[in-house]
């Protein structure tokens, strides 16, 4: 049976990782689609000013740090010579690529294309504000807000200066300070500051709350926070910045820890990442029936609907976790919506990953969450110090977590820290979303020697069992 869409038409606002997914998968369904963005291309800020320029960095950041560590090994390199300028260059070319392929995608899908900044006039017309100032009016049967989100202001630490960065500045690469404080413990505050101590930049970090990476799981953060105790010049908990001050040698910064006594110290930038802010501000919202949070985002049912019906939202303007990959699936979600099926978004487990060295990541429910909750999970565990695999590659500091259901085992979350923990955290998040069990995962013959072996030998440790660790009485 083929559905009739030919009087169907759907305006996608934003041609982020979750607009420009909406926009082709109702293309494919033979909908009218308008894409409107501020970019010539669909990639938004995860390929423009995020997720891929900062892994492009942090790839070039565990070059230079392997490089080091090869010594170690037996094999000395030079003092690496970082040129920025062809850096930039290299980082700017994997975007360029990248969106120049969603540019192909969009115009073979023949999806209408408007660059330009889209304001809701009422619940079933836009007004788009093009780049050379002309404005354009959009009529809609349908349409899927996917605005993103920017970088949060702390409006008493906020100066007029090239000095104090962002995370989309800090992208710019435009040199590499002696010195860089990062104001935030968080994920996009501990890559950056990953990637310039890797360049030569002394990076110290500071976060107001006990620990890094806060609401994470303790057990992970631990791994990662003995590791960049060694590289960063300071980690300081349980501080706060009070004032920032421009020198003419740099930023003066003002220090407040728990106790109240203040501190200050120069550092030649700094990089302030406090969280990211939903898009919903000055898009018109208020000339629609949609309803927005404290917090900033839009109200919506599982399906990504608004309180107006044929109006959807996506993506970091949706609620946490603000991720790409999280968008994505929402997109798909809201077109399948508009089609008339029985879509609905409520999946068992998101992972999220932190590109650090070593990664962090994890997929379902968390150790934090489940205290919190009131959850009974069996925990078991499996070093990565018994790991053949890890002992090769000198990184035998890792660790791979289970969640069960403590008398059928079933599979609640999981939780890695260690290399390439990014990308083993996928087989994770599939047993969680297939119901696995830890008996699954014992069972399932993984690939020796790997990595990926810590997750059976993790399942085996649920049983008290595992091949490589210590059986304890």
């Amino acid at each position: 049976m083929t559905e009739d869409t030919s009087k169907k038409s759907v305006v996608v606002i934003g041609g982020g990782p979750g607009g420009y997914p909406a926009a082709f998968h109702a293309a494919d369904h033979g909908m009218d689609v308008t894409l409107i963005d501020t970019e010539k291309n669909p990639g938004g800020v995860c390929v423009y000013r995020g997720c891929i320029p900062s892994k492009a960095l942090l790839h070039i950041a565990r070059v230079i740090e392997e490089t080091a560590e090869a010594k170690e090994m037996g094999v000395t390199f030079g003092t690496p010579k970082i040129n920025v300028k062809q850096l930039r260059e290299w980082k700017e070319s994997v975007v360029n690529r990248l969106t120049g392929g969603t540019g192909m995608l969009r115009k073979q899908r023949k999806i209408k294309s408007i660059q330009g900044r889209a304001t809701f006039v009422d619940e079933h017309t836009l007004q788009v504000t093009k780049p050379d100032g002309k404005e354009e009016k959009v009529s809609f049967d349908n349409a899927i807000i996917a605005t993103g989100s920017h970088p949060t202001v702390v409006p008493s630490l906020h100066i007029d200066s090239s000095r104090v960065l962002d995370s989309t500045t800090a992208l710019d690469l435009e040199d590499v300070p002696k010195s860089l404080l990062v104001i935030g413990g968080g994920y996009i505050g501990l890559e950056m500051g990953t990637v310039y101590a890797a360049l030569g930049s002394k990076v110290s970090v500071i976060e107001m709350t006990g620990g890094l990476l806060p609401g994470a799981d303790r057990d992970l953060v631990r791994v990662l926070a003995k590791r960049l105790e060694k590289k960063f010049e300071s980690i300081l908990l349980n501080t706060k910045v009070t004032e920032l001050k421009e020198q003419k040698n740099g930023i003066k910064v003002t220090f407040e820890n728990a106790d109240g006594e203040k501190t200050s110290k120069v550092y030649e930038k700094v990089l302030i990442s406090v969280g990211r802010t939903p898009n919903t501000k000055d898009i018109g919202l208020e000339n629609t029936g949609i309803k927005v949070g404290d917090r900033g985002f839009i109200e919506i049912d599982g399906q990504r609907r608004t309180a107006v019906p044929h109006i959807y939202a996506i993506g970091d303007v949706a609620g946490d976790p603000m991720l790409a990959h999280k968008a994505s699936h929402e997109g798909i979600v809201a077109v399948e919506a508009i089609l008339g099926k029985k879509s609905v978004f409520e999946p068992q487990a998101i992972p999220a990953v932190v590109f650090t060295d070593p990664e962090i990541a994890w997929t379902g429910l968390s150790e934090t969450e489940a205290k919190a909750r009131n959850i009974p999970v069996k925990v078991s565990r499996f070093n990565w110090a018994a790991s053949g695999r890890a002992m090769s590659l000198e990184r035998t500091e890792g660790v791979t977590k289970l969640l069960c259901e403590p008398d059928s085992g079933r599979l609640l979350g999981v939780g890695i820290a260690g290399v390439g923990a990014g990308e083993m955290i996928a087989e994770a998040t599939l047993a969680v979303e297939m119901g696995a069990t830890a008996e699954d995962l014992k069972l399932t013959i993984h690939a020796h020697p790997t990595l990926s072996e810590t997750m059976m030998e993790a399942g085996e440790a649920f049983y008290g069992n595992a091949t490589h660790a210590i059986k304890r009485g």
